[in-house]
Order: structure tokens, then sequence, then C-alpha cells
């Protein structure tokens, strides 16, 4: 009688167990796919494609200097605990990429996307980002024909690192590229609008090398140097020079990067000073994606030169998870 009580009582602390395990793995296999990421656009573009699927974490705040973030503590758990880790690369997240390659797990991949994008030979060197530094402009994403490929990359990473999902991912990418291909043909028509004489940029940060030889413009000058200072008074007479040369009606900055130096350089040379691109912060609603951020940029842009604001109207800026 004793062994059978025995016997029945191992029985029932086995099968406790048992099912206790089962209860673990269970709620594992459910758990979300943990994205972490960087730059806002490319958190966006994450969040687009992942779906409920993913939990995404940026690391980089909207708003903030991408080239001069430092992480804090805090991201280094949100790095520790991701499946994947997302960045744009190109040297524009040093400090995030080396702590990333401290506390991830080992089997976590750092994808880079603009380098999986871009050939070396392809990268672009300006006075904003000089070949001698040896970081390429890392500014992609303003190319909406290499979002895209930023856009399948994330596709087939988020579907080898968590497979169960690999449909909804494919089937979210095919969606939000079908948007962004709809928005690169509204960048054409845009520019279509501006007079040729004015399809030339001038910008505090340059972050529109890759932009402009898609969409027929012309990169100007780029008002700050590498170091992320003022650029000097040769530097700034010789652009207002040029900007009197070339006849340019306006020159743009952001609220990222905030410069009185654009503001005396307007001054002198004639042009308008439109301080509101932006390459990396995100708009409020109604826009609150990084299509809508292109559609804001595109309006500003096309009206500054003199072409028509309107071109973009009708351009979906809504997220897939709204």
């Amino acid at each position: 009688m004793k062994k059978a009580f025995i016997s029945a009582l191992s029985f029932l602390i086995l099968s406790s167990i048992t099912l206790s395990l089962n209860s673990v793995f269970a709620k594992d296999s459910t758990k979300s796919l943990r994205v972490a990421t960087t730059v806002p656009p490319i958190t966006n573009i994450v969040e687009n494609i992942g779906g409920t699927a993913i939990e995404v974490t940026g690391i980089v705040p909207n708003g903030v200097d991408s080239h001069t973030f430092e992480p804090v503590p805090s991201d280094a758990k949100i790095l520790a605990e991701a499946g994947v880790i997302i960045v744009n690369g190109l040297g524009l997240e040093v400090p995030t990429i080396k702590l990333a390659e401290k506390v991830k797990k080992p089997g976590t991949p750092i994808v880079r996307l603009a380098n999986d994008t871009l050939p070396k030979e392809e990268w672009q060197y300006d006075f904003s980002f000089p070949k001698e530094q040896g970081y390429p402009n890392p500014h992609l994403w303003p190319n909406i024909a290499l979002t895209i490929q930023y856009a399948k990359i994330v596709r087939d990473q988020l579907a080898g690192a968590d497979p169960e999902h690999a449909h909804t991912y494919a089937a979210n990418a095919a969606t939000y590229i079908a948007k962004l291909k709809q928005l690169d043909q509204a960048i054409f028509s845009c520019i279509d609008t501006i007079p040729k004489n004015n399809r030339k940029l001038v910008t505090y940060h340059d972050s529109f090398a890759y932009f402009a030889p898609r969409y027929g413009m012309q990169v100007i000058a780029a008002i700050q140097p590498a170091s992320f200072t003022e650029p000097g008074p040769r530097e700034i007479m010789r652009i207002i020079t040029q900007i009197k040369r070339e006849k340019i009606p306006a020159i743009f900055g952001s609220e990222v990067f905030p410069s009185k130096i654009m503001e005396q350089i307007a001054r002198e040379s004639g042009a308008k000073f439109v301080d509101e691109l932006s390459d990396d912060e995100l708009p409020e609603k109604p826009h609150p994606s990084f299509i809508g951020m292109m559609v804001n940029n595109i309006a500003i842009m096309t009206e500054a030169l003199g072409g028509n604001p309107d071109c973009g109207g009708n351009v979906d800026t809504s997220n897939l998870t709204d």
C-alpha cells in the first residue's frame, strides 16, 4: 500500500513538472520576436513590416542627432534581449554597434541595412563625410529605391529569425513596398514641377546625397563640416558666392541641426532660409511615419524652389499598424 502511494505521488509530481514545463515552452513559443533598432526612420520601417508579430524598441529618440548619439546603460538591456538588431550602418551608429557587440546574445545578428544595400563603389563621400575619415555618407533612406531594398532586407531577416511568422512579414512587406513605390513616383512628380534651374540643394547637413541623383537634383553645397561644427569664414564666403552665382532661391536646414550660420548665409546671399527639412525626425500626426516625413520634406522643398507643394497630397502616409 505504501509503495502504491509513493508511486502515485511520484506520478503526480512528475505530471505537475511536465505540465509546468509545457506551459513555459508554450509561452515562449508565442512570445513576440524582440527587435532593437536605431534611428526613427529604420524603426518605423521595421514596425510596418513586423506588425504585431514583433516587439520593436528604437534606441535613438526622435529628434536627436543620430551622429553624436551615445547609448545609455538602459539601452544595453534592450540590445541584450533582442533577437535581431537592425541598424543603418556605414558608420552612423558606431557607439551603439560597439555596445551591441559586447552585450548581445551569441546568435543575435546585427543587420547593417546600408552596408547590405549599397556596394562600396557606390558609397558617397563629400564635405560632411570626407573619404579620408573613413566613413561615407550614411543617409541612404531619402532615396526611396534604396529604402525599398531596406524593406526587403528587413523582411528576410525577420523571417529568418522567426520562420513561424514569415508569411506575415512577406505580406506586410509587399503592402509597405507598394506604399513606398507610390511615394517614389510622387517625388518624381514633385521635382518635375520645380523649374529646371532651381533643382539645386544647399543644405546644412548633407542628408540628400543619395536623394538628389535619383530625382534629378544637384547638391550644390552642404554647410556643416565633418567635425559637426560650423564652417570657417572662408568657406562661408565661398558658399555665399556660389549661391549668388547659381541664383539659388532657397537653402535648407533642420531643427535637429540649428545654425545661425545658415541665417547669415541666407541674408547675405539673398536666398530664403527654410529650416524645416528632416532626414530622421518623424513628424507629429497626421503623418507620424517615415513616408509622412518624406511627404513633408518634398512639399517644403518643392514650394521653396518654385514648384507645386500639393504634388504629394495623394500619398498614403499611414502606418500599417494604424
